[in-house]
């Protein structure tokens, strides 16, 4: 069952164009990394693109973090030098790595290209992708 967000929120999540996705090691060793990612009302989905990578899309610290702990959280934010204009969205979830044999695939790469035109002239629809499902969502703002 998809967790229930008000619509102000589902927006947020929506319209942002970058985020930060912090995974951790078995140890809790933990990392971050800065994502592009789809959001379909439920899911958030990230891919493992072709942007120059330093190892092969398999040895990237957040794959190998998500397969094994699978605990995530995912912070979309706007920031002000006026305070009281801040905003965040922080997300908590599980995540998993999906490659293009699972039926969701198509959708998620769907909808990435619809977001990022990038995306378009990538061959994603070959790449693994970060689904990540929401377990709990905190909106916060100054105003």
């Amino acid at each position: 069952m998809a967790l229930e967000i008000d619509d102000s929120t589902r927006e947020f999540i929506r319209d942002h164009r970058i985020a930060r996705l912090a995974t951790a090691d078995a140890d809790a060793q933990p990392a971050v990394v800065p994502v592009c990612y789809a959001f379909d009302g439920a899911n958030i989905y990230s891919p493992i693109d072709e942007k120059p990578k330093s190892v092969a899309a398999v040895r990237l610290k957040r794959v190998r973090n998500i397969e094994a702990n699978g605990r995530v959280s995912l912070v979309i934010d706007d920031y002000s030098e006026d305070w009281s204009k801040l905003v965040y969205v922080i997300i908590n979830g599980v995540a998993d790595m999906i490659g293009p044999d699972a039926g969701e695939h198509a959708r998620a790469v769907e909808l990435l290209r619809e977001k990022y035109p990038q995306y378009r002239s990538m061959r994603i629809e070959n790449s693994l992708i970060v689904k990540i499902t929401p377990l709990r969502i905190k909106r916060w703002s100054a105003q």
